[in-house]
Order: structure tokens, then C-alpha cells, then sequence
């Protein structure tokens, strides 16, 4: 009568082992679920820091260009103060562990002179002693004093230096007011150019119209007596062909001046549309950099979530 339980006991356990057998396999199933996704995390965060990581050097590179197109000369000023006023601080720093060596120099002094006293030594020796100790403190303090004196002096030099230099909103205004100033300048330039252009191109007009207005009275006025003989038409004929050569000659020079203003035309839209396919190729980089950067932050939370 105790087989039946002790079988029916085994084969319960035998039931749970293979129970934990089959979750145990389940587990190592998500498991390894788990991991391939973690791989596959990685992989695509591996290649998202790749893709930020080129981002960020072009981004370098169009930075280091325009440092080296124009580098502000106020930095310029500003980076060597700034290495002066740190030697300044190491000097003072210097100074002031000189000054803690003297003091516990004076210290030792001031033990070895109470030692003095205690053991009870001739007043004279000791007055003496105590002189000569005093006489040399004082004057190694106004020695540390006359340093510490100079020193401070060249710090605060140094300090108004440095307040003379503009802040970096001060800065940031002055840029914004001479771009502002440069444009204003620009468009004046451009107007007064356009003026002298207009004022050229009238004056121009004029003397010709004045060369036509005396050529026709001319004509006009000898025009009876000219046809009149074969001598007048010939000569009138000759004028008439000096006066077109001269015109052809004129409308030359200008097509020449023309064609040179066309092709300093056709350089500036070059360069302006170089310059705003460059612009254009900024942004998409800045843009592609912060589109890496949120998925690169997704998926680090994802990461985190999965891996606490």
C-alpha cells in the first residue's frame, strides 16, 4: 500500500521537473530573443554614432573654414590676457605657499624661543636673541608685503584689462550693428553706383544727340550747295561714309563694354549660387544630425529599458 503514493510522489516530481524544464527553455528561447535584439540595437546604434560621427566632422570642417575665412580679433586679444591672468594666479598661488613656509618658519622660531624661555636662560642672551629675531621677521614681512604689494597691482591691471574686452553679448551686438552698417553701406554703394550709371548713360545720350543735332543742321546748311556740283556730292558722300564709320567704331566700344559687364554678371550669379548650394548643404546637415540625434536618444532609451 506505500508504493502507490511514493510513485504517484515521483511522478508529480517528475511532472514538475519537466515543467521547469519547459519554462527553463522558454527563458532561454526570450533570452536569446533578447539578445538578438540587443545586437541588432547595437549594430543600429554602432551605425547611428557612424552617421552622427560624420555629421559632427562636417560640421567640424565647416567650422574650422569659416574660423580660418575670419577669426574675430577680439578672442585674438582675448586669449592672451587669459594666459597671463592664469600665470598671474599660479604666481599668486606661489606666493602664497611662500608666505605658509614663512609662517611656519616664524613659528619654529616662536616654539624655539618659548623653549628659550622655559628653560630659563640669561635675560641678556634672550633679549638679544629676541631682537635679532624680531629685527629679521620684520623685516622679511615688509619684504612679503612690498611682493604681495606688486603682485596685487599687476592682478588688478590685468583685471581691468580683461574688463576693458567686451562680453560676449556685447560682442554679439557689435556683429548684428555692423552687419547691420555693412548692408546699409552696401545698398548706398549700390544706389550711387546705379546713379553714376544712369548720369553716365544720360550724358552719353546727350553728346550723341548733340553730334546728331550738329551733323543735320550741317547737313542741312550744305546740303543746296553740295548737290548743286560732282565735287559737293563727293565730298558729301565722303563725310557721310566717316560719319558711319565713326558710329560703327562707337557702337564697337560698347558692345565690348557690354559683353565685359555681362561676364562680371555671370561670375557674381556663379558665386551666388555656389554660395546658397553651400548653405543649403549646412542646413541638411545640421538637420540630418538632429534627426541622428533623436533616433540615437530613442534608441538608448530603448536600450536602457530592455537592460535596467
Amino acid at each position: 500500500m506505500l508504493v502507490v503514493p511514493w510513485r504517484q510522489s515521483v511522478t508529480s516530481t517528475e511532472l514538475c521537473i519537466e515543467d521547469e524544464e519547459h519554462t527553463l527553455l522558454q527563458l532561454k528561447k526570450e533570452l536569446k530573443d533578447v539578445e538578438s535584439s540587443i545586437m541588432v540595437l547595437n549594430a543600429n546604434l554602432e551605425e547611428l554614432n557612424q552617421r552622427k560621427a560624420n555629421a559632427c566632422c562636417s560640421m567640424q570642417h565647416l567650422r574650422e573654414r569659416n574660423w580660418k575665412e575670419g577669426a574675430n580679433n577680439v578672442v585674438r586679444r582675448l586669449l592672451p590676457l587669459l594666459e597671463s591672468l592664469k600665470d598671474m594666479e599660479r604666481q599668486e598661488s606661489d606666493f602664497q605657499s611662500h608666505c605658509n613656509a614663512v609662517r611656519s618658519k616664524l613659528q619654529a622660531d616662536i616654539n624655539e624661543l618659548e623653549k628659550l624661555v622655559s628653560s630659563g636662560n640669561d635675560d641678556e642672551s634672550l633679549f638679544n636673541g629676541l631682537s635679532h629675531s624680531l629685527h629679521d621677521s620684520i623685516e622679511r614681512l615688509n619684504s612679503a608685503k612690498r611682493e604681495l604689494a606688486t603682485k596685487l597691482r599687476e592682478i588688478v591691471l590685468l583685471k581691468r584689462k580683461l574688463d576693458d574686452v567686451p562680453t560676449q553679448a556685447e560682442l554679439i551686438q557689435y556683429e548684428r550693428r555692423f552687419s547691420e552698417l555693412y548692408a546699409n553701406i552696401q545698398g548706398k554703394h549700390r544706389q550711387t553706383r546705379k546713379y553714376y550709371a544712369t548720369f553716365n548713360a544720360l550724358l552719353e545720350i546727350k553728346e550723341l544727340m548733340l553730334k546728331e543735332t550738329s551733323l543735320l543742321n550741317s547737313i542741312s546748311s550744305q546740303f543746296q550747295d553740295a548737290i548743286t556740283s560732282t565735287a559737293g556730292r563727293t565730298k558729301l558722300i565722303d563725310s557721310m561714309d566717316g560719319i558711319v564709320k565713326g558710329t560703327q567704331q562707337k557702337l564697337e566700344k560698347v558692345q565690348l563694354v557690354l559683353q565685359a559687364e555681362q561676364k562680371v554678371c555671370d561670375g557674381l550669379k556663379e558665386r551666388y549660387a555656389a554660395a546658397i548650394a553651400e548653405q543649403r548643404h549646412g542646413y541638411s546637415l545640421l538637420k540630418a544630425f538632429q534627426e541622428e540625434c533623436a533616433k540615437n536618444e530613442y534608441l538608448r532609451s530603448q536600450t536602457s529599458e530592455i537592460l535596467p
